[in-house]
């Protein structure tokens, strides 16, 4: 794969993943090979590869679109990710340094801030930032994979969590716990606090369903 086809691929995953190309949307071939300026034949095996990935379905006589993730299979991964997360809270506070609490303690005051301001999805932002830095701070390769693919297929699906009555007081009681248990280099309340978020988000998905509408360009993040 050339640089230029390869960027081209990552600018189109991008715009799934973002969600600027919506679920359920169709992928006509001559629209993506004009908008990310990418041959016939490089369209076809991008869309081949974003199957595989779970991010396109490739139907006969119908061509592709962009898959739409169900809220039963959002909650599944929601408990899927709970598992994989609560291993790199873990990792994070077997290894957690006096950078790594700094930049913790800086993400947290960051969605705390948000959420005051009334700035619900900025504060969502910010959790998916908290969330990112507690993966990186893992040093978990294999978890760090797992995980990105898994938000993948949940990025798109347009629910905001934080906006379900209730949540984002919880969440910022979650968050707080999970970074106090990771500063203070307490793996096993790391693991657990994190899988309790998690979970509590996943019961909050399949409580109430949040209408697609809210947010088209959702990133999904909890």
């Amino acid at each position: 794969m050339s640089v230029q086809t390869s960027s081209s691929y990552d600018a189109l995953r991008a715009a799934i993943v973002s969600g600027e190309i919506a679920p359920d949307a169709r992928l006509v071939e001559a629209d993506v090979s004009a908008t990310f300026n990418m041959s016939r034949g490089a369209v076809r095996t991008a869309l081949i590869r974003l199957e595989q990935d779970g991010l396109v379905v490739r139907e006969p006589h119908r061509g592709a679109r962009v898959r739409k993730v169900s809220n039963e299979e959002a909650v599944e991964i929601l408990q899927a990710r709970a598992v994989l997360e609560g291993l790199a809270a873990r990792q994070a506070a077997e290894r957690i340094d006096e950078a790594g609490k700094e930049r913790l303690v800086a993400s947290l005051a960051r969605h705390r801030e948000l959420l005051d301001l009334g700035d619900l999805l900025g504060a969502s932002d910010a959790n998916a930032a908290l969330h990112a830095a507690l993966l990186g701070l893992s040093g978990h390769g294999t978890a760090q994979r797992l995980i990105h693919a898994l938000h993948a297929q949940t990025v798109r699906y347009q629910y905001r969590t934080i906006l379900i009555p209730g949540r984002s007081a919880a969440s910022v009681d979650e968050h707080a716990a999970i970074v106090e248990a990771v500063i203070g280099g307490r793996p096993d309340d790391a693991d657990s606090a994190m899988r309790r978020h998690l979970f509590n988000v996943a019961q909050a998905v399949r409580r109430q369903f949040i209408p697609e509408d809210i947010d088209k360009a959702s990133r999904g993040t909890l």
